[in-house]
C-alpha cells in the first residue's frame, strides 16, 4: 500500500517538474518564436493552409476568432451526425455494429465535439471503427479549439491597446500539429508496446483461463487512448475505460496515461507566464489551482486505501483498501488518485468505477466537476480560471475603493457582468437539470440502478460531468435514453461555448482599452493574497452552491454506512 502511494507521488511530482519545460515550449509556438519541431511541422502547416486557403498572418477581432470556433464546430458536428446514424453500411465496421438513433448520436457527436465524450454506448458493441476513428479526429480538434481560444487571451492580456488578438486558425492548427500530436505520438507507441491493439482487424477470440472461448473485441485503440487522454477527451475506446486491460495493461501505462493528462493543463498555466513575461503571476494561478487539487485527492487516496466500514463489519479483510470497482493491477491509492484527476482536469476517463467510490470521494469527485477550473481541460481550465479572477479583482476594488484593475486594464461594469453570468450558469444547468430529472421519475426512475441517496448522487453525477464538460458518469446510470441523450445534450452545448465566448469577449473588450500604467495603489494580481482572494471566491460562489445538493446526495451516503 505503501508502494502505491509512493507511486502517485511521484507520478505528480514528476508532471509537474515536466510542465515547467513544456509551458515555456507552448509560449514560444503562441508567440510564434522558434522551436526544434519547426523544420518538422512548418511544412504540413503550410500544407494545410494552402489546401484551406487560410492566410494565418491576418490578425482578427475577438469577435471574427469566435466566429470562425463556433463555424467550423458547427461542421464536425454535421458530419460527426451523418457518420455515427449510418455506420451499419459504411466501411471499417468488420463486426457489423449498427447505426446510432438519432438521439444517441445527437448527444455522442455533441460530447465529442465539446472535449466531453459523455458515452451512452459501449466501444465493443455501439459503434464502428469509422466512428471510432472520427471520434478520435474530434479528439484532437475540440482539444486544439480550447487552446485556440486560451491563446486568444494570452494575445489580449499582453498590455499592448490592440482590437486584433490573433489568427484563431493559426492557433488551432499549431495546437494540434506542435502540441497534441508530438505528445499523443509518444503516449501512443508505449501503449503499442505494453500491450494495446492498434489494428483494424476485427473480434479476436482466445482462451479463457476457465477454459471458454469467447471474443475479444480489439481495434484502433492505442492512438484513440492517446489523445483521449492527451486533449483531456476521456472517451474509452471499449465500454469500461481505461479500467479495460487493453486500453490500460499495467501499473506504467497506468502511470503514463495518467501523466498524459496532466500534463497539458499543467503547462498551459505555465505558458502564460512564459507568453506574457509575468512569471510570479503563472506560479500565482498554479499554486491556487494546486492547493485546490491537492485538497481533493489527497481525501480521496486516504478514503479509499482505508476501505469501507459497512464490507468490513461482514468480516472481509480491508487491508487492500476499497477495491470493489477497482483493478488488482492498479490498486485503490492509484484509482483515488485518478479519480480525481480525471475530474479536475475534465478529462473523464476512468480505471475504476467512479459508482463504487466511498460516498465522500464521490463527493469529491463531484466538487472537482463543479469548480471546473483547478487546472481543468486543456485550454478552456484557463479560460474558466480567468472568470473568477475578473471576480475576485471586482470584488477587491469594492473592498478598496478603487476601480478595479487587471494587468494594467481597467475592469468595468461590462466584464463583470459577462464574468458573473459565466460563473453562474454552470451550477444553474446542473441544479435545473437536476430537478428536473427529479421531478419526471417515470422517465428516470427505471434509469436507475440504485435507489434513495446513491440515486439522486447518480442524477446529480450526470449533469455535473455534462456541464464540465468531463464525461464520467456513476454508471449504475442506464443513460442511453431518449431523456438523458436529450438533455445532457443541450447542457454540453451551452456549457461548453459560452463559457468559452465570455472570457474571449472579456479579454477583447480589455484588450481594446488604454493600458494603465502600475501605481502605489494599484492591486497586484501576482501575490499570494490576491490568490487567497480568487480561491475565496472560487469556493464560494462555486462549493457552497451546491451543499444542499451534496447533503442530499454523497453526504446523506456517507453517515447511513455508519
Amino acid at each position: 500500500m505503501n508502494t502505491e502511494l509512493f507511486g502517485v507521488i511521484i507520478v505528480f511530482a514528476g508532471t509537474v517538474a515536466l510542465a515547467i519545460p513544456l509551458g515555456r515550449y507552448i509560449a514560444r509556438v503562441y508567440g510564434g518564436q522558434r522551436t526544434w519541431l519547426d523544420p518538422v511541422f512548418t511544412p504540413l502547416e503550410r500544407l494545410l493552409y494552402r489546401i484551406s486557403g487560410i492566410d494565418p498572418t491576418i490578425e482578427m477581432h475577438w469577435k471574427v476568432n469566435l466566429k470562425a470556433l463556433l463555424t467550423i464546430n458547427l461542421l464536425w458536428f454535421l458530419v460527426g451526425m451523418f457518420i455515427l446514424m449510418n455506420m451499419g453500411w459504411l466501411p471499417l465496421n468488420p463486426d457489423g455494429n449498427p447505426g446510432m438513433t438519432a438521439d444517441q448520436a445527437f448527444n455522442t457527436a455533441i460530447s465529442f465535439l465539446v472535449n466531453c465524450n459523455l458515452q451512452h454506448y459501449s466501444g465493443e458493441t455501439g459503434i464502428s471503427y469509422l466512428g471510432q476513428m472520427y471520434l478520435m479526429f474530434l479528439q484532437f480538434v475540440s482539444a486544439a479549439t480550447g487552446m485556440a481560444a486560451a491563446a486568444v487571451l494570452f494575445n489580449a492580456l499582453k498590455g499592448t491597446t490592440t482590437k486584433r488578438l490573433g489568427n484563431f486558425y493559426d492557433y488551432f492548427v499549431k495546437s494540434c500539429t506542435r502540441i497534441l500530436l508530438p505528445v499523443a505520438l509518444v503516449v501512443a507507441i508505449i501503449l503499442i508496446f505494453r500491450g494495446t491493439p492498434m489494428t483494424f482487424d476485427g473480434k479476436d477470440r482466445m482462451i479463457t483461463l476457465q477454459g471458454d472461448t469467447v471474443s475479444v473485441s480489439t481495434g484502433p485503440a492505442a492512438g484513440f487512448v492517446a489523445i483521449k487522454h492527451v486533449g483531456t477527451n476521456g472517451g474509452g475506446f471499449f465500454g469500461t475505460n481505461s479500467a479495460h486491460p487493453l486500453e490500460n495493461p499495467d501499473y506504467l501505462t497506468n502511470v503514463v496515461e495518467l501523466f498524459a493528462q496532466l500534463i497539458i493543463p499543467l503547462a498551459m498555466v505555465l505558458a502564460l507566464g512564459y507568453y506574457l513575461n509575468r512569471r510570479k503571476l503563472s506560479w500565482m494561478i498554479f499554486g491556487v489551482m494546486t492547493v485546490g487539487f491537492l485538497a481533493l485527492a489527497i481525501p480521496n487516496v486516504a478514503l479509499e486505501m482505508r476501505g469501507n466500514p459497512a464490507i468490513e463489519r461482514m468480516g472481509i479483510d480491508m487491508s487492500s483498501g476499497a477495491m470493489e470497482g477497482k483493478e488488482t493491477r492498479i490498486g485503490a491509492a492509484a484509482s483515488g488518485f485518478w479519480s480525481i484527476a480525471t475530474t479536475v482536469i475534465s478529462t473523464g476517463s476512468v480505471n475504476s468505477m467512479h459508482d463504487s467510490t466511498m460516498p465522500l470521494s464521490g463527493m469529491n469527485e463531484l466538487l472537482a466537476m463543479i469548480i471546473n477550473c483547478f487546472y481543468g481541460g486543456v485550454g478552456v481550465g484557463i479560460l474558466n480560471f480567468f472568470v473568477f479572477i475578473i471576480i475576485a479583482v471586482f470584488i477587491s476594488g469594492l473592498m478598496v475603493g478603487r476601480t478595479p484593475e487587471f494587468l494594467g486594464k481597467k475592469i468595468e461594469a461590462r466584464e463583470v457582468k459577462i464574468a458573473i453570468i459565466i460563473a453562474l450558469i454552470h451550477p444553474f444547468m446542473i441544479l435545473v437539470g437536476t430537478a428536473l430529472a427529479a421531478a419526471v421519475p417515470g422517465l428516470t426512475l427505471p434509469t436507475l440502478n440504485n435507489p434513495g441517496f446513491h440515486g439522486f448522487s447518480e442524477m446529480l453525477y450526470e449533469y455535473t460531468s455534462a456541464s464540465a464538460n468531463n464525461g464520467s458518469g456513476f454508471e449504475g446510470l442506464g443513460d442511453n435514453t431518449p431523456w438523458w441523450n436529450i438533455t445532457t445534450g443541450f447542457n454540453l452545448i451551452i456549457n461548453r461555448f459560452i463559457p468559452i465566448i465570455g472570457p474571449v469577449a472579456i479579454a477583447g473588450l480589455m484588450a481594446s482599452k488604454k493600458f494603465v500604467p502600475e501605481s502605489a495603489g494599484t492591486l497586484k494580481a501576482d501575490t499570494s493574497t490576491f490568490g487567497l482572494m480568487v480561491f475565496s471566491v472560487i469556493v464560494i460562489i462555486a462549493a457552497l452552491t451546491f451543499f444542499p445538493a451534496l447533503a442530499l446526495g454523497p453526504i446523506a451516503e456517507h453517515f447511513s454506512l455508519y
